[in-house]
């Protein structure tokens, strides 16, 4: 990756759909927008990640929506982020000359804007360019077509109490027409317009004026690169270190903290297939990897705001401790299929996730781990969060023997080696805690007793003689689970014990999916794609095995499959190296972000 790159040459559109890695996300902390490699934006939800889509075109390009602008003549592209930032520019040259576009989602200068401002800005750079632009907003997950009038001369597109202010400054006449505001102008040389979307939520409209609106866009180019200058990581890969950090900002709420997974809904994880899931949520597991990885990164203000929005959460179902939850920390309430083709036809299409009921018993070693990293850096716990930490482990005490849904979420439940990995955990992260004075109500005998135990039942039951590796679970002594690789990360073994060596080569001998790729279990392949995450969970758990030259190599095999602006993916697809899921993915970037520190530690 690098800051200036072509987009990928397979960035045409099929049936009206584009590869997903040729899109950029741009955000805001409320929302996020993916904007396509011919400038289409064809995903953005208001007022938040996990409200409906006003642009859908992503899932369904004839119902979606979308905002169009390109030159109306044949050209090519380049684009790249402005260095530190997540502002995007794409600069389009044509026969007769070139035009530069800036896409941003605007900062406030101090905290956040009332509500979402979409800023374009085009600018002459040679010659003369005719530019076209189109805004076809639909609510409701394309199911509503927006209702356009007028207000004081500015269209503005409304539904059901949210409305979208649509400006134009110097880019033509603005019509409006067929449930869309549209416009064309030719920019020439040393020529500049700009296209704006604000969003309010029942609230007023404000029709900021164009010095304002350039103003901000300004500040948020600053803003991005004043957070980015916090970076500590000093390693081989500092300019992918610093991507992965700024699209792992993208995707946290504010304000309160919470980290989407993704900005997107229903991504498929094989083209054509069902595997199709809301991820707008917050992961519990992905707040122990976020925290991880930030405080490796010397960047101690956003631990701690991840780990007090994750205290909040889990209040809620204390001491039970879910998959995920809501940005605003509650429970979600389910899942509903909604009216969209799909992405290239694969459906359905989900708004929710059924998931997040489920017993998953590494919840609560994510929990416990989290607090333990957290209080290493030098915070402490009040007395009310040492209390109920305790009360959590008490809990695993209870549970840890039940057969869960596993890592993976998924509806065969067993008795899964991972999980009673975290099991074991939880309990020695507690009795950690304990021991520097960090909890209160201990039961500090019960938790060594179990944790005991727990280890005992995977190193004599959950270990394949015949695979030399950590199995799946003590039924399938015969499948593997590439989470097994984080045995070493979570120090239930140590880097140079044989079982860490053995699972290493077992995880890559039959479950490699060719290159660095992975696949997450035993009878994935042709499934789904590989996991991205897995790879750089290999790569950590080389580095910890003492094999630095094979983690750096596996770490340079997966950087190629991050898109033309270092985006990553959930899943790769190994056949072609189409990249899968949800975009772009937090685990994966979390995932990277550890394995490269790790590596950099590592090495010096």
């Amino acid at each position: 990756m690098s800051e200036t790159s072509t987009a990928p040459r397979s960035a045409a559109r099929k049936g009206g759909f584009l590869p997903i890695g040729a899109y950029a996300a741009i955000g805001d902390g409320h929302t996020a927008a993916l904007v396509g490699s011919d400038g289409s934006i064809d995903w953005l939800c208001l007022p938040t990640f996990s409200d409906a889509s006003v642009f859908a075109a992503l899932l369904d390009p004839e119902r979606g929506g979308s905002f169009e602008l390109a030159p109306a003549v044949p050209h090519e592209s380049e684009r790249r982020y402005v260095p530190g930032t997540n502002v995007l520019e794409t600069v389009h040259t044509t026969a007769d000359g070139s035009v530069r576009v800036t896409d941003a989602m605007n900062l406030g200068s101090v905290g956040l804007l009332p509500g979402s401002e979409l800023v374009r800005r085009i600018e002459g750079l040679a010659g003369r360019v005719p530019m076209r632009w189109s805004v076809r907003p639909r609510f409701g997950y394309g199911q509503a077509e927006a209702k356009i009038e007028r207000h004081s001369g500015v269209p503005v597109a409304s539904h059901d109490g949210t409305r979208l202010t649509i400006r134009s400054f110097d880019a033509g006449e603005e019509r409006i027409e067929d449930g869309r505001v549209s416009g064309e102008v030719t920019i020439a040389e040393g020529e500049r317009a700009l296209l704006s979307l604000a969003a309010a939520e029942d609230s007023p409209l404000l029709f900021a004026r164009r010095d304002a609106l350039e103003a901000r866009l300004d500040q948020t180019i600053e803003s991005w690169r004043r957070w980015i200058s916090g970076c500590r990581y000093e390693g081989a890969w500092r300019e992918q270190v610093e991507r992965s950090l700024l699209a792992i900002r993208l995707a946290i709420h504010e304000p309160g903290g919470a980290m989407v997974a993704a900005p997107t809904t229903s991504l498929p994880e094989k083209v054509g297939g069902e595997r199709n899931f809301d991820y707008r949520f917050s992961w519990v597991r992905d707040t122990t990897f976020a925290l991880d990885a930030v405080l490796r990164m010397g960047m101690r203000e956003e631990a701690h705001r991840s780990f007090t929005w994750l205290l909040g959460a889990t209040a809620h179902t204390h001491p039970q401790v879910k998959p995920f939850y809501r940005l605003d920390g509650e429970l979600p309430s389910g899942q509903e299929k909604l009216d969209l083709m799909g992405y290239r036809e694969s459906s359905p299409v989900h708004s929710g996730n059924g998931a997040f009921d489920q017993a998953q018993l590494g919840n609560y070693a994510d929990v416990l781990d989290t607090a333990w990293l957290y209080t290493r850096s030098g915070a402490t716990l009040d007395p009310e969060t040492g209390l109920r930490l305790a009360q959590v482990a008490d809990e695993v005490c209870e549970i840890w023997s039940i057969h869960d849904s596993g890592i993976w979420e998924l509806g065969d439940k067993r008795a899964y080696t991972f999980s009673k990995m975290a099991c074991w955990v939880a309990l020695d992260r507690a009795l950690k805690l304990d021991e520097s004075g960090e909890l209160r109500g201990s039961k500090a005998e019960l938790w060594r007793g179990k944790a005991a135990e727990i280890r005992s039942y995977v190193l004599e039951r959950c270990w394949s003689d015949s695979m030399q590796s950590f199995a799946r679970d003590p039924e399938h002594l015969d499948e593997l689970d590439a989470a097994a690789l984080l045995a070493a990360r979570m120090n239930f073994v140590e880097g140079d014990d044989e079982r860490l060596t053995g699972t290493i080569d077992a995880i890559r001998s039959h479950l490699g999916a060719g290159g660095p790729l992975l696949y997450r279990y035993s009878g994935m392949r042709g499934e789904e794609g590989a996991f991205a995450a897995c790879s750089y969970w290999m790569a950590e758990a080389l580095a910890r095995a003492g094999r630095p030259d094979e983690a750096a190599e596996t770490i340079e095999g997966m950087l190629g499959y991050t898109n033309d602006l270092g985006l990553m993916s959930e899943e790769i697809d190994p056949d072609s190296g189409e990249l899968l899921g949800n975009f772009p993915q937090v685990l994966s970037h979390l995932s990277f972000l550890n394995a490269a520190a790790l590596h950099a530690e590592s090495s010096d």
